[in-house]
C-alpha cells in the first residue's frame, strides 16, 4: 500500500480525530481512506449522469430491425 502525508490545519485534525472516534474508524487512514471511497463514488455518478444528459440531448434514434437491415444490406455488398 503506497503511503500519503498530508499537512491540515489543527482545527481540521481536531475534526478527523472526532470522526474517528464517533465514526467507528480504526484509524485516520481508515477515514481517510472512507472519505476517498466516497468521492470515488461520486465522480462516478457525475460521469453517468453526463453520460445519460448526453444521451437525452441525442438526436433520436432509429428503429432496431432497421438498423439490422441497413447492417446486413452494407455486409452483403
Amino acid at each position: 500500500m503506497a503511503t500519503m502525508n498530508i499537512s491540515i490545519p489543527e482545527t481540521l485534525k481536531s475534526f478527523v480525530d472526532s470522526r474517528v472516534t464517533s465514526g467507528g474508524f480504526g484509524s485516520h487512514s481508515e477515514y481517510i481512506r472512507a472519505l476517498v471511497r466516497n468521492d470515488q463514488q461520486e465522480a462516478a455518478k457525475d460521469a453517468l449522469r453526463t453520460l445519460i444528459a448526453d444521451g437525452l440531448r441525442s438526436p433520436e434514434g432509429r428503429p432496431w430491425p432497421e438498423l439490422q437491415a441497413e447492417l446486413a444490406a452494407r455486409t452483403a455488398r
